[in-house]
């Protein structure tokens, strides 16, 4: 399933892509004052396990929440942090308020805002946003575009003509908990023509800008994968579960900009049960 037509009209996403601007800028102002400084990171999970947060995780959905009440207050919310929120309408916004905590924590700036606004069907806007590099990725039904320093260009991801010329992107192949989905993303992999680790969101936003081709990953909840969606997609891409079905709700994920590059990779993918 992919690029399922919006309930939205044009104008419509555009305003609602502008405001989900709006609110990453409301998280920005919160993540900056913490990357890169000494703050205390908790842990969410017990033993030896590790699922990090932080303040700056926690404040800055607030804040973005703090905005939707206020100007959508009939629109119900989904965020990591927090949980869900009901509406009265068929709108929710999915959000992230910082995809790759592990990477702002090691001061890596692969980590990104993701804001998505699901009409009810399917994600129509997507937003991410890194605000240490300055970089914005956003997505709407048949647009995507990169924005920087004030300055936008619309996204096409690239063709290519199968997995023997993709980069391929995980950001860790320990998220593969099955032994069946480790092996087929290592087959993947090895027909891949590069493979790299640790890239978070931000590597499903290089195949819409048209610099990398392939993400594979599993264990992915719906506020990891909607904003995404739209941007890729918008982009000319394709998003995927291992099945080559809808991915709105997580799970196993494949991402794509070529569909011939995501036929073959969903080929072994689509194996595992």
């Amino acid at each position: 399933m992919t690029n399922a037509p919006s309930t939205l009209t044009e104008e419509e996403a555009i305003a609602l892509a502008d405001f989900a601007c709006t609110l990453a800028a409301a998280a920005a102002e919160v993540t900056l004052k913490h990357f890169r400084s000494d703050m205390s990171v908790d842990n969410k999970l017990d033993g030896n396990a590790f699922d990090p947060v932080t303040i700056a995780d926690r404040d800055a959905e607030t804040a973005i929440r703090a905005l939707i009440e206020q100007h959508y207050p009939d629109h119900g919310i989904l965020g990591e942090e927090y949980g869900e929120k009901s509406g009265t309408s068929q709108f929710k916004w999915v959000l992230d308020p910082i995809d790759g905590t592990r990477s702002f924590i090691s001061g890596v700036p692969l980590w990104g805002t993701l804001i998505a606004l699901n009409d009810g069907e399917y994600p129509a806007v997507g937003v991410m946003d890194q605000p240490y590099t300055g970089e914005q990725f956003v997505g709407r039904p048949g647009h995507a575009e990169f924005s920087r320093e004030g300055q936008r260009k619309k996204l096409s991801a690239r063709t290519r003509s199968g997995l023997s010329e993709a980069i391929l992107g995980c950001t860790d192949p320990a998220m593969f908990t099955d032994a069946a989905e480790l092996e087929a993303f290592s087959n993947v992999s090895s027909k891949a023509r590069l493979t790299r680790y640790g890239t978070d969101c931000y590597f499903y936003c290089l195949i819409a800008a048209g610099h990398a081709d392939l993400v594979i990953e599993a264990s992915m909840q719906p506020y990891d994968i909607q904003a995404l969606i739209p941007i890729v997609e918008g982009a000319g891409g394709i998003v995927t579960n291992w099945q080559g079905g809808d991915a709105q709700n997580g799970g196993r994920i494949i991402a794509a900009g070529d569909k011939r590059v995501h036929a073959e990779a969903l080929n072994i993918l689509s194996r595992v049960t």
